[in-house]
């Protein structure tokens, strides 16, 4: 009978303890707070084993210069701000939780951004996004041709790219509207 009694005691204590520190403003929510504990665990996991289960293993377009000049066009307008350019950190990610990654930074094995990732896993991620990371799906504003064009861009990140796309990815964005040009 005690042990039942503690039972229902413990399931019952449990959840309003955890009700009690939502309630009460707890909980790491703002951008500069630390990590939940095992929120990297919660998200990461099954994300990538959510992308190893769809993923399109052959790229239905080539890295092509015409498609890496695309791309980078893709990339300038709707990615840089939060990702960053060749040589230029954005400073939009220096707000996000987690940071966004600046995809145009090597990182050590000759790795730049996640050009050791391939085609087929960046373009699940800037279609679907990933959730409580900032990175929003793109599905619906890009068309499938120009998020395989962006993705093959950035696997193709750490070779030679065509010196027109280059080009554009080191100009700096301007992102006043006021002064955009249209």
């Amino acid at each position: 009978m005690r042990f039942l009694v503690g039972l229902v005691i413990g399931l019952l204590v449990f959840p309003i303890a955890i009700a009690a520190y939502l309630k009460m403003g707890q909980p790491p929510v703002a951008t500069a707070d630390a990590p939940l504990p095992f929120e990297s665990f919660i998200v990461h996991i099954p994300m990538h084993a959510r992308i190893d289960r769809e993923l399109v293993k052959t790229p239905p377009i080539e890295a092509s210069s015409t498609n890496l000049m695309i791309g980078a066009h893709v990339y300038r307008k709707q990615c840089a701000a939060c990702h960053g350019l060749y040589g230029i950190s954005a400073s939009f990610a220096k707000g996000m939780f987690p940071k966004a990654p600046q995809l145009w930074e090597p990182h050590g094995n000759g790795v730049v951004g996640v050009s050791d990732d391939p085609p087929g896993e960046t373009y699940w991620k800037v279609a679907n996004g990933i959730r409580l990371s900032g990175m929003p799906g793109f599905k619906g504003i890009l068309n499938d041709t120009e998020m395989w064009q962006v993705s093959q861009l950035l696997a193709n990140a750490d070779k030679p790219l065509p010196t027109e796309a280059l080009t554009l990815l080191k100009q700096p964005l301007d992102l006043d509207p006021a002064t955009a040009p249209q």
